[in-house]
């Protein structure tokens, strides 16, 4: 039976950005699909009370080195963003419409961004910036400043969120294998063990 992984994420949480690194090849190995789910992180912690771990000064510092030592472990580029917290709502309609619209594009959007967050980080909360890294990345800014505006995109990142908490979803990543929730990047091997099974 072919079991899906539901990835639930903002591109906002560079946790969110190391499991992204991870899964379609944790997915790949386990002949599973993997399936993006954006949704908007900052809804999610008002709905639910939670808050970005940074909120708390010695969990935020001893974070930042945890994430130095999982990106190191995996093998990939990371740089915490001088520009955080970013303002991800453009980026997560991005995310929502590109998905809706171009689906086959959701990957090299998604690769730009989180790419321009967390690897080689710049300032996405800059519109010239955002349209700058979208046009490298074969992307239209007129066009997406267009989509991210539209109305059927708004409600469709809306409702991802909504679900999400519905689900129990309190922070990303958070991923499902069926009705199983896992909670962090540093929880993939039971995401992988969960798509064997």
């Amino acid at each position: 039976m072919s079991r899906n992984a539901e990835y639930f994420f903002d591109v906002g949480s560079p946790t969110a950005y190391l499991a992204w690194t991870q899964l379609p090849g944790i997915v790949a190995q386990a002949g599973a699909s993997l399936v993006y789910r954006p949704m908007l992180l900052g809804g999610v912690f008002k709905a639910t009370g939670n808050a970005s771990p940074v909120s708390v000064p010695a969990k935020g510092k001893w974070m930042g080195q945890d994430i130095a030592r999982w990106a190191k472990r995996y093998g990939v580029a990371f740089a915490f963003n001088p520009h955080f917290p970013i303002n991800t709502l453009p980026l997560m309609r991005g995310a929502a419409g590109i998905q809706l619209r171009q689906p086959e594009r959701l990957e090299a959007y998604l690769s730009a961004v989180f790419t321009a967050m967390w690897a080689r980080p710049a300032n996405l909360g800059d519109p010239e910036v955002l349209a700058a890294t979208l046009d490298a990345a074969g992307f239209e800014p007129q066009d997406f400043m267009a989509l991210i505006g539209d109305a059927e995109v708004k409600a469709k990142l809306v409702a991802n969120t909504e679900e999400a908490v519905a689900r129990g979803v309190f922070g990303a990543p958070s991923v499902f294998v069926g009705d199983t929730l896992f909670f962090g990047q540093d929880r993939l091997d039971f995401v992988r063990e969960a798509l064997l099974a």
